[in-house]
């Protein structure tokens, strides 16, 4: 067995090195090669492969001990453990077998000590961060709070390491948090987000790219993406965060959970970070419906019925069609109606998001040359770029299209999916997450621009490349201004009559 020895320590030279091409050669090629971790299995040498490439390279550690059981002529298990540059023990299980002449890794089992803070996740957290300020429905509930939100003691981080090492100590709480902990729930910590939240990937370049346990190596969407992850692993019952664009449902529809974007302005933006104040809005993600309820009861203090739904089938060309077959599978028939043309809704929408983002941030950008990462940058830049007559002309056609969405939909809740494909691997190129993001925020801005309630259901899922399970994908019902407590009912309904079926 002392030439499988050989091929363990040069696979674990690769992987300190991160030698990419060395790795492929030692994992056996094919559908059936696994690897395994606490974030989920992966199926194929091409799904392995991706992984690496996205991670960008392994934690530094040291190999402790090693023992190696024969299993056959050409097979052998061996098991390592391991000593973190971070510290504490983990362990490595790889089943080798030789194939052609050569050891090769056919499955493989990674166990990592786990931090106390996952700085992806995290800024802040505590045992509690925050514990509740009275007693009420919420009592046992923890809440990540997305790093927008004014929690007195800290300073608001926006995402943005400069940002925050120049922002000031918070005195008091955001209202919205405020009102959580006066029902009982207390703050786990703050949670990281996607740079001053202009955008719905979920990736950071300056905190690391929070981990979704739904799709392994996935974006786990933004720009509530901190809270997302928290409570999708269970560091956390409750996500407070923002939706703009799509800033809760698509991580929500990313990760299997409940998100919530309430009707404009029906929670108080008091303590607020804003980025674009004519589509800000306020909204939980939740494991559970009951959980949603109680923080949106917390918060809400007008309720309106939601009628009939009705569906867009214009707007689902804009999602892939393994999310269309999904979604005409889950919802079955239903009056059609017409919304107009999706990508008029989506440049108006975007042209006012960008005049105001830059309203609110491009004196500080400006000033700030290199501090934002390049995705947020291109955006604060083309932002920057829309002058004052595109502007008016764009809130003119918003106050327009508004009024024609209101007509045609009424007290109707419109279904569509929440986003307009499964989370997209970390490793895809950034036309590709650029042109996913076009194609989801033409089934986002409709929410957006009439500023009424959108919840994203846990429904549907998409069988996904090199996974074992599937992929989630959230069912999105836009309802009637303040209707959120009726939308969560019929969510769950759906997806009770779902479980049946």
């Amino acid at each position: 067995m002392g030439d499988v020895l050989q091929a363990f320590w040069r696979y674990e030279r690769a992987l300190m090195a991160n030698d990419l091409v060395e790795l492929d050669a030692l994992f056996a090629p094919g559908p059936d090669t696994l690897r395994g971790d606490a974030a989920g299995i992966l199926v194929g040498h091409d799904a392995i492969s991706d992984f690496r490439r996205g991670r960008g390279g392994a934690p530094l550690r040291e190999i402790l001990h090693v023992e190696v059981r024969e299993v056959s002529d050409d097979a052998a298990l061996v098991i390592a453990v391991t000593a973190p540059r971070t510290g504490g023990r983990g362990q490595q299980t790889q089943l080798w077998r030789r194939i052609d002449g050569d050891w090769k890794v056919t499955a493989a089992h990674v166990s990592l000590p786990v931090p106390a803070i996952d700085s992806r996740i995290w800024r802040a957290a505590g045992a509690p961060l925050v514990p509740p300020s009275g007693e009420g429905p919420l009592a046992g509930e923890s809440v990540a709070v997305k790093d927008l939100f004014a929690v007195g003691g800290y300073a608001v981080g926006a995402g943005n390491p400069v940002w925050l090492a120049e922002a000031s100590v918070e005195s008091a709480n955001a209202t919205a948090v405020q009102q959580l902990l006066d029902h009982g729930a207390s703050v786990a910590g703050i949670a990281q987000t996607d740079e001053f939240a202009y955008s719905i990937a979920g990736q950071n370049s300056h905190y690391g790219t929070p981990p979704s346990p739904a799709v392994v190596g996935g974006l786990p969407g933004g720009s509530t993406s901190g809270p997302a992850s928290a409570v999708a692993l269970g560091q956390a019952s409750i996500g407070l965060g923002t939706d703009t664009g799509g800033s809760i449902r698509v991580p929500a529809s990313y990760q299997g959970l409940w998100g919530l974007r309430t009707t404009h302005g029906a929670v108080s933006a008091e303590g607020l970070l804003p980025l674009a104040p004519t589509f800000d809005t306020v909204g939980w993600l939740t494991r559970n419906a009951a959980s949603l309820k109680g923080a949106a009861g917390a918060s809400l203090r007008e309720h309106a019925a939601a009628g009939d739904f009705v569906v867009a089938p214009d707007l689902l060309e804009h999602a892939t069609p393994d999310v269309r077959a999904a979604f005409t599978a889950a919802v079955g028939e239903h009056e059609r109606i017409d919304i107009g043309d999706a990508s008029e809704l989506l440049y108006i929408f975007r042209s006012v998001q960008a005049a105001e983002a830059w309203a609110t941030h491009g004196a500080w950008v400006s000033a700030h040359p290199g501090a934002l990462g390049p995705d947020v940058a291109g955006r604060f830049a083309a932002a920057a770029l829309v002058t004052a007559e595109q502007e008016s002309s764009a809130r003119l056609r918003l106050a327009e299209a508004r009024a024609r969405l209101d007509e045609v939909l009424g007290d109707r809740v419109l279904l569509l999916p929440s986003a307009s494909s499964i989370a997209p691997s970390a490793v895809t190129d950034a036309a590709t997450v650029e042109a996913t993001r076009q194609g989801t925020m033409r089934l986002t801005s409709v929410a957006g621009i009439t500023g009424r309630p959108a919840l994203s259901v846990p429904l549907l899922s998409v069988p996904q490349s090199g996974a074992l399970l599937p992929a989630p994908v959230g069912l999105c019902l836009v309802g009637p201004r303040h209707s959120e407590i009726a939308l969560i009912a019929l969510g769950e309904q759906l997806l009770e009559s779902s479980s049946r079926s």
